[in-house]
């Protein structure tokens, strides 16, 4: 039970400005913290703020050779639509950068997170209505890695930075 004169559960996302703030936060956090790996997953990123100068800000901080960022979708139509931001970016670091698709898990079914080991775990439960959280907690970083690694073995590269001939 929340007290009324207390703040509200900062890891708590009750909404799409808490979970876009959220997003920010741990690109932020990914950057000036430093980590190797980040994962991404959703059904199609179309309700993430990846074409935020901001967040792209951030990806160009935490960019680097050693560095890897992989995606994990059902497509990425809608991201390259929504978001040129980021796929210039992609075009730029594209080889830190990978993009897989899972066809063979139905698009609802997919995890919505992103996955910044050892720093955090942002966790959309209810994607449709923004609610999920943050957690910094090892057991349950492990957890997401087990569920991104079960999502990565049914996957296929996607969504190439360039393509030849164009």
């Amino acid at each position: 039970m929340t007290h009324p004169d207390r703040d509200p559960d900062p890891d708590r996302i009750d909404s799409r400005a808490g979970f876009y703030a959220a997003v920010r936060a741990a690109f932020d956090a990914a950057a000036t913290q430093g980590c190797r790996e980040i994962w991404l997953v959703d059904r199609d990123f179309a309700d993430w703020p990846l074409g935020e100068v901001e967040v792209v800000d951030h990806l160009r901080r935490w960019a680097h050779p050693h560095r890897k960022l992989t995606l994990l979708a059902s497509h990425f139509d809608t991201l390259a639509r929504r978001h040129p931001r980021w796929v210039a970016f992609r075009r730029t670091w594209g080889h830190v950068v990978e993009c897989r698709s899972n066809t063979e898990l139905e698009p609802a079914r997919m995890p919505t997170l992103m996955l910044a080991a050892p720093l955090l775990l942002l966790r959309l439960a209810d994607p449709l209505r923004h609610r999920g959280g943050v957690s910094r907690d090892p057991a349950t970083l492990l957890s997401a890695r087990e569920t991104v690694d079960a999502v990565l073995q049914r996957s296929e590269h996607a969504f190439p930075s360039t393509i030849l001939g164009v």
